[in-house]
């Protein structure tokens, strides 16, 4: 019992490491992203690549008035920025539909798999809170060996203007039809997406989740999976 007790331990604390890495600052202030023009946000790394690069010593020398400008038209921007957002929630139903498909167990070279699957997010439902802007999705796969999993769980949303990371935590039922024994019926996907921003309501990316059942079962032999990513906000 401790045992197991230990091994749930285990993958929360990885889970949660997980969701709390990607809110980490340091690795937006070096190599490419590293530019102090003092126009430039935090995280707008577009910005950051693409405008006339400074030094902290020639941003001193700017004067006051120059300061001042320049954080004034940025916080035009930024309230501009959430009218739009608050418009765009207004007058949509909050809906986000991302389907992926990609290879399941792709490590595993006896029972890798292509999958084909859909996700629901309610964007209306979220929730703030230390790990960041959280809300709750729906979803399940199927894998040409006839292995489907349905699950629910949450995620976690970090919007850097071009990409958006997006790691999620979800419970579920899996069935392994003539594909894999995961070892249960009760499996957790750990799962975390890149994807670029095309427009206002349209993303392409990549995600990379593990499926386990924290030794719960009669065996735990896990699995690692890849998937391409379209989602689409309606």
């Amino acid at each position: 019992m401790f045992l197991i007790m230990k091994k749930i331990g285990v993958n929360i604390l990885v889970t949660l490491f997980i969701l709390c890495f990607v809110s980490t600052e340091s690795f937006a202030f070096f190599g490419i992203w590293k530019n102090a023009n003092p126009k430039c946000k935090k995280y707008d790394f577009y910005c950051k690549r693409t405008s006339p690069k400074m030094t902290q010593e020639e941003v001193n020398k700017m004067s006051t008035e120059e300061i001042k400008k320049i954080n004034s038209e940025k916080s035009k921007k930024g309230t501009d920025k959430k009218i739009k957002k608050i418009a765009q929630r207004n007058y949509s139903n909050d809906t986000e539909l991302n389907v992926f498909a990609g290879m399941f167990d792709f490590s595993d070279d006896k029972q890798a798999s292509g999958t084909f699957g859909l996700q629901h997010q309610d964007d209306s439902l979220f929730r703030k809170s230390f790990l960041g802007r959280i809300s709750p999705i729906t979803g399940g796969f199927l894998t040409e060996k006839n292995a489907f999993y349905l699950y629910t769980g949450a995620q976690a949303e970090y919007d850097f203007g071009f990409m958006t990371i997006t790691p999620s935590f979800a419970p579920g039922y899996y069935n392994s039809g003539g594909g894999k024994d995961l070892g249960s019926p009760l499996e957790f996907k750990s799962e975390v997406q890149m994807s670029l921003n095309f427009s206002d309501n349209t993303q392409l990316g990549m995600s990379y989740n593990h499926i386990s059942n924290a030794s719960l079962g009669s065996k735990n032999p896990g699995a690692n999976s890849y998937m391409f990513n379209f989602l689409k906000q309606f």
